[in-house]
């Protein structure tokens, strides 16, 4: 629908990602934020899609919300971007991996009380007890505190006040010592990157992002009406769900019941 194709749009508001080492404190380098900085980071960014300058139908890029400002609003969209696609991704995979048989089938131990083998994606979430979903909810609700900067008052530049977009803090040691690891590299493994390699892995993170997004949204369209992605109607078995995925506690309660 158009106010789909609206929405889509938002959340593809050209701009640089920024998953970066959990490293940077207050601003050295001038950060982005404004509309002329989206042009520019768009053309050096191209997509596949015939039109040049950013993609921008609703004027986002022009806005001013809370009273924040024009570059504190870029801000705010930019990193709601980059935190869209990077859930959008992490979505997009446990579909996948929630649609094999070593997810949805049967188990030694069930994963939780109630556990039905050989539901769908989303009625495994539905089945997933009230308490359960709570816990889950609280866990994400932690996260995205410490995203904004909960418990770092002093390093932490926030994204509308000229900190870097995407930015994670360090979270090793936080929750009364009980969180072990941190969010972005809980693992040592991976050797540190120059600025030119993060400048192209902030990229090639926004970009799986769309893509993410809109591959997110085209599984849901096939699960909820049979055939209307061409692509994976061909799918024999694709999960279907008849419930909707906008009301995720409709298992437990109902505001309008």
């Amino acid at each position: 629908t158009k106010t789909m194709q609206k929405i889509v749009a938002a959340l593809a508001l050209s701009g640089a990602s920024a998953l970066v080492a959990p490293a940077a404190p207050r601003a050295t380098v001038k950060v982005q934020e404004t509309k002329a900085d989206l042009e520019r980071l768009c053309a050096e960014n191209p997509t596949a899609l015939p039109f040049e300058g950013i993609w921008d139908p609703l004027g986002c890029a022009d806005f001013n919300f809370w009273g924040l400002g024009n570059e504190a609003t870029i801000g705010y969209l930019r990193h709601a971007e980059i935190k869209h696609g990077r859930v959008a991704m992490a979505a997009f995979l446990g579909f996948i991996a929630q649609s094999t048989a070593l997810v949805s089938g049967e188990h030694t131990f069930a994963p939780y009380r109630g556990y039905v083998a050989g539901c769908t994606p989303q009625e495994q979430w539905a089945n997933i007890p009230m308490i359960g979903k709570l816990q889950i909810l609280t866990a994400v609700g932690m996260l995205e505190s410490y995203g904004e900067g909960a418990g770092f008052p002093e390093s932490y530049t926030h994204y509308t006040k000229g900190g870097l977009p995407g930015f994670y803090p360090s979270i090793k040691g936080k929750g009364a010592g009980q969180i072990t690891f941190d969010l972005y590299k809980p693992f040592p493994i991976f050797p540190e990157q120059s600025e030119a390699q993060k400048e192209r892995g902030r990229r090639v993170e926004v970009n799986n992002g769309r893509a993410a997004m809109l591959g997110l949204m085209s599984l849901l369209s096939a699960s909820a009406v049979p055939g209307s992605v061409p692509a994976l109607s061909g799918i024999e078995g694709f999960p279907q769900y008849s419930g909707n995925v906008m009301v995720p506690f409709s298992n437990d309660f109902s505001l309008f019941a």
